[in-house]
């Protein structure tokens, strides 16, 4: 919301297409040993010997996943690569290679796209992946921007959503809901800066919501705790858009029921408190808001033991049979049934 009043602008149409890749690649770095060609040839080419290639894509659109108004452009690069990668860490597997693709109006010059490219580059820098290719093409209105993530793991070690027992454990990482008041916090600010545009917010007090919506991380770290716990989930799934939803996808693809505690809930305080100053109720932002970004899985209750008092996760539930059906059980221990109620991208709302 503070815009620079002389910033400089270079026409993208001066570069071309090929000058403008060879601009926004030259800073990418070639870490995995299983990328044997990246940018710079008609493919890609890798070499995973007897590993198994896992691949998710995901599409970002400007003015329905993310506004400009309070989005910076670094920022969006970092969380766009971020949010595929969690798919990977979902399927308990590395990620390793990316392919990045976007849509630019006019309206875009060409240090906008330097700035979103510097997200981006930071992010494959972090999490250790290779930009190997994608594309650029022009938009009439906007910005959209996709990206495929490629990953690597062995056969015995991939986790998929529809392995979850009748007895398994629910556990969750992290904390729930953040970012969905992140976001309110956000579009709050914004409506206040669009009636008197000399207003600079004070977000101090918010910090650490505004950061879980600006610049989300994804769970790489799990893999290596559950492997060092000698805990291999039965069934797993990123809380993209929302818990309710998550855990509905498991149960349907496992065709099992669940029962998930309101008063397990992992909160964060500053959530809490925020949830009071927009009297939202916390219970059900947190599992209906969306893109936290951690992971949710089911254990055999034989791991109980190993998992109990660890404080990377916490147990929020248990799974029981299909026919007992998905419910919350709320702190006065009633039973009220699970509803989708988290984003929905095809939504006429």
């Amino acid at each position: 919301m503070i815009e620079d009043k002389t910033p400089q602008r270079t026409s993208i149409a001066q570069l071309g297409e090929f000058g403008l890749i060879d601009h926004l690649t030259k800073n990418f770095e070639i870490n995995q040993a299983s990328t044997l060609t990246g940018i710079g040839d008609d493919a890609a080419v890798l070499d995973f010997k007897d590993k198994k290639t896992v691949i998710s894509t995901d599409l970002l659109i400007e003015g329905v996943h993310f506004d400009l108004a309070y989005m910076p452009l670094r920022h969006l690069g970092y969380k766009a690569v971020v949010v595929n990668i969690s798919d990977i860490c979902a399927m308990n597997a590395k990620a390793t290679q990316i392919l990045v693709s976007i849509a630019v109006s006019n309206r875009f010059p060409l240090e906008a796209l330097e700035e979103l490219f510097d997200g981006i580059t930071l992010a494959a820098n972090e999490y250790k992946v290779d930009v190997i290719g994608g594309d650029t093409t022009s938009s009439q209105k906007g910005m959209i921007i996709s990206i495929t993530v490629i990953g690597e793991a062995e056969e015995n070690e991939i986790v998929y959503r529809n392995g979850a027992g009748q007895t398994d454990l629910l556990v969750v990482t992290g904390d729930l809901g953040a970012a969905y008041m992140g976001l309110q916090v956000l579009e709050r600010e914004k409506q206040v800066f669009q009636v008197n545009p000399n207003s600079q917010p004070d977000l101090d007090v918010y910090t650490y919501l505004i950061e879980r919506q600006l610049k989300p991380e994804a769970r790489k770290d799990v893999r290596t705790l559950l492997h060092a716990l000698e805990i291999k989930p039965t069934a797993m799934i990123d809380i993209s858009d929302g818990l309710s939803s998550e855990i509905m996808h498991i149960c349907k693809q496992s065709k099992v029921g669940c029962n998930l505690y309101e008063d397990k809930l992992p909160l964060d305080p500053q959530f809490m408190n925020v949830c009071e100053e927009f009297d939202l109720d916390a219970t059900t932002v947190a599992i209906n808001g969306g893109e936290d970004y951690e992971l949710l899985f089911t254990i055999k209750m034989e791991d109980f033991e190993k998992i109990k008092g660890n404080p990377n996760f916490t147990i929020i539930g248990h799974m029981t049979q299909e026919s007992e059906g998905i419910h919350l059980v709320t702190r006065a221990n009633t039973r009220i049934p699970l509803k989708a109620r988290g984003w929905n991208a095809l939504s006429e709302e």
